[in-house]
C-alpha cells in the first residue's frame, strides 16, 4: 500500500515539474523555431545572410548565459530551496517570452529591436539555467531507490516536447492565417501565449512541497553556507564537476542541439525545404522518439549510465556525415528529372517605402513529385531605378522545394534516428549528474556542468555550424553542406573518449562538513 501511496505521489510530482519545465522550454524554442522570421523583424533585412546570423547569434546568447543562470539559482536553490528558485524562473521565464511577442520592429524603432531581443533573449536564459537543475534534483529527491534514471527521464522528455509543441503552436497559426497576416503581425502570437501557459504551470507549482532530501537536510542544519566555495573551491569536487561537464554533458549537448536545431535550420537553409514541412517533418520525428527517453532512462538504472550515453555519442560521430549527405540528396535537384516546361508568372509590383518590389514566381515539377517554386524579388525606388542591398543586388532570389511520398517518408526517417541518438544520451543524463553530487551542492554542482554543455558548447552549434557551412561554400567546396557537422563530430568524439577512460559507476563528490 505504501508502494502505491509513493508512487502516486511521485507521479504527482512529475507532473507539476514536468508541466513547468516543458512551458520553460517551449518558451525558450520558440524563438529557434522561428529565427528566419524573426531575422527578418528584427534585424536589417537588406542583407538576408547577414539577418539570419545575427539571430542565430541573438539565439546562441541565449544558450552563452546559461551557466551563469545555473551558479544564481543554483546557489539559491541550495540555500533556501528548490521549489521557490524554480517559481523565480519559471516567471522570469515567462516575462521574458512574452515581451518578445511585444516588441516593434526594426523598421519602427531602429537598432532598439535587436537590442531589446538581445536583453530578453539573455533573460531566457539565466532563467533556463536555474529551471533545468532545479526539476531535475526535485524529482530525482522524490524517487525511490534504484530508479532515478527512469524518474528523471520523464523531464528529459519536457525539451524534446517544448520544442514540439512550439512547432505545433507554430503550424495551428499559420493554418489559421493567411501568410501576409502570419508574417506582418501571427508570428507573435506563439510569444504571446506563453503567458496564458505560465500562469497555469505557476498555479499548480504553488501547491508543491518542498523535496524530502532537502527538507532533511535543512532539518538537520546540513544546508550550505557557501554553495559555490563548496562546488568549484574544493579541488576534489572541482574533479568531478570538469569531469561531468567533459566526460558526459559536452558531448550530449552537441548531440542534442545537431538532432533538434541544426537539422532544423539545415532542411531549411541548406536543403531549401518549405519551411511548414520542416517544422512538421521534425515534429513527426520527434513524437515518435521521445518515448525512447524513458526507454533509455530505465535502461540505465539497469546497466548503468555511462554507456548508455556513451553509445548515442559514437553513434553520432560514425553516422552524423552519412546521415546529412542522405538528408542533401531528398531535395538536390540535379539528381531529379523535370516534368515539362517551368511555368512562370506575370510579374506583380508590391509598393514600398519609397518604391515597389517586383515579384516574379516560377515552379518546376519533377517525377518523383518533388515541387521547385523560385521567387525573385527585384527592389526599385519610385523612379524605376534599382536599388541595391549592401551586397549590391537588387534581386533577391529564394527557392522553396516541396517534397512527398518516400521522400517526406525517409527525410521522417533520418531525423528519427538523430533523435534517438539524443534520447541515448539525455535520458540516463540528469539522474548520472545528480547522483554524482550530494545534496547540500546538488542544485549548484549539477547545474553548471549540464549548462555549460548544452548552453555553450550546445548552444552555439547552430551559429557556429552555419558559419563553417556558409564558408565551405564560398570557398566553392562541393561537400560544403557536411562541413558544419565537424564541430558536433569533434566535441562528441573528445567526449566519448573522455568519459570511455574516466567515467566510473563510483563517482561521488566529498558531502563536506
Amino acid at each position: 500500500m505504501q508502494e502505491q501511496v509513493s508512487k502516486k505521489g511521485i507521479w504527482k510530482v512529475i507532473g507539476a515539474s514536468s508541466l513547468g519545465t516543458l512551458i520553460e522550454w517551449y518558451d525558450f524554442f520558440i524563438f529557434g523555431s522561428l529565427s528566419i522570421v524573426i531575422s527578418t523583424k528584427f534585424f536589417p533585412s537588406d542583407n538576408p545572410t547577414a539577418a539570419f546570423l545575427s539571430t542565430l547569434a541573438t539565439f546562441a546568447a541565449g544558450f552563452v548565459v546559461r551557466p551563469f543562470g545555473a551558479l544564481f539559482f543554483g546557489r539559491l536553490g541550495d540555500m533556501i530551496g528548490r521549489k521557490y528558485t524554480f517559481m523565480v524562473t519559471l516567471v522570469l521565464m515567462g516575462g521574458a517570452t512574452f515581451l518578445i511577442g511585444c516588441i516593434p520592429s526594426y523598421d519602427s524603432i531602429g537598432y532598439f529591436a535587436p537590442a531589446i531581443v538581445l536583453v530578453l533573449r539573455l533573460l531566457q536564459g539565466l532563467a533556463l539555467g536555474g529551471e533545468y537543475g532545479g526539476a531535475a534534483t526535485y524529482v530525482a529527491e522524490h524517487a525511490p531507490k534504484g530508479e532515478r534514471g527512469y524518474w528523471t527521464s520523464w523531464i528529459q522528455t519536457t525539451a524534446t516536447f517544448g520544442l514540439f509543441i512550439s512547432l505545433v503552436v507554430i503550424l495551428v497559426t499559420r493554418a489559421f492565417l493567411t501568410e501576409a497576416q502570419f508574417d506582418t503581425w501571427g508570428w507573435r502570437v506563439p510569444f504571446l501565449l506563453s503567458i496564458l501557459m505560465v500562469y497555469v504551470s505557476y498555479l499548480i507549482r504553488k501547491n508543491m512541497d518542498e523535496s524530502p532530501e532537502f527538507q532533511k537536510a535543512k532539518s538537520e542544519g546540513k544546508t550550505s553556507k557557501n554553495p559555490l566555495q563548496e562546488s568549484f573551491g574544493n579541488k576534489y569536487n572541482l574533479k568531478f564537476v570538469l569531469l561531468a561537464l567533459f566526460g558526459a554533458a559536452m558531448g550530449q549537448g552537441v548531440v542534442w542541439y545537431t538532432g533538434q536545431f541544426y537539422s532544423m535550420s539545415y532542411m531549411k537553409t541548406v536543403m531549401s525545404l518549405d519551411s511548414d514541412q520542416a517544422d512538421m517533418i521534425l515534429g513527426i520525428a520527434l513524437l515518435f522518439a521521445t518515448p525512447f527517453f524513458v526507454v533509455f532512462g530505465k535502461l540505465s538504472d539497469r546497466v548503468g549510465r555511462k554507456w548508455v550515453m556513451l553509445t548515442g555519442m559514437l553513434l553520432a560521430v560514425l553516422t552524423y556525415r552519412p546521415i546529412y549527405e542522405a538528408m542533401y540528396q531528398v531535395t538536390n535537384l540535379k539528381t531529379k528529372t523535370e516534368l515539362g516546361p517551368t511555368t512562370v508568372s506575370q510579374p506583380v509590383q508590391v509598393p514600398t517605402e519609397g518604391g515597389y518590389d517586383k515579384t516574379t514566381t516560377s515552379v518546376t515539377n519533377y517525377s518523383d513529385g518533388t515541387v521547385l517554386k523560385t521567387t525573385e524579388i527585384a527592389h526599385f525606388f519610385q523612379d524605376g531605378v534599382e536599388r541595391n542591398n549592401s551586397e549590391g543586388v537588387n534581386t533577391i532570389v529564394k527557392n522553396t522545394v516541396h517534397i512527398e511520398g518516400t521522400n517526406y517518408f525517409y527525410l521522417i526517417f533520418l531525423i528519427f534516428i538523430q533523435v534517438i541518438y539524443i534520447t541515448l544520451v539525455y535520458g540516463p543524463i540528469a539522474a548520472f549528474l545528480v547522483e554524482i553530487f550530494p545534496v547540500k551542492i546538488r542544485y549548484t554542482s549539477m547545474s553548471l556542468p549540464y549548462h555549460i554543455g548544452n548552453g555553450i558548447f550546445g548552444g552555439l552549434l547552430p551559429a557556429v555550424s552555419t558559419y563553417l557551412a556558409s564558408n565551405a561554400k564560398l570557398s566553392n567546396d562541393p561537400t560544403f553542406y557536411l562541413e558544419g557537422l565537424w564541430y558536433p563530430i569533434i566535441i562528441s568524439a573528445v567526449c566519448f573518449i573522455i568519459g570511455a577512460l574516466y567515467i566510473n559507476k563510483n563517482m561521488v563528490a566529498k558531502d563536506l562538513d
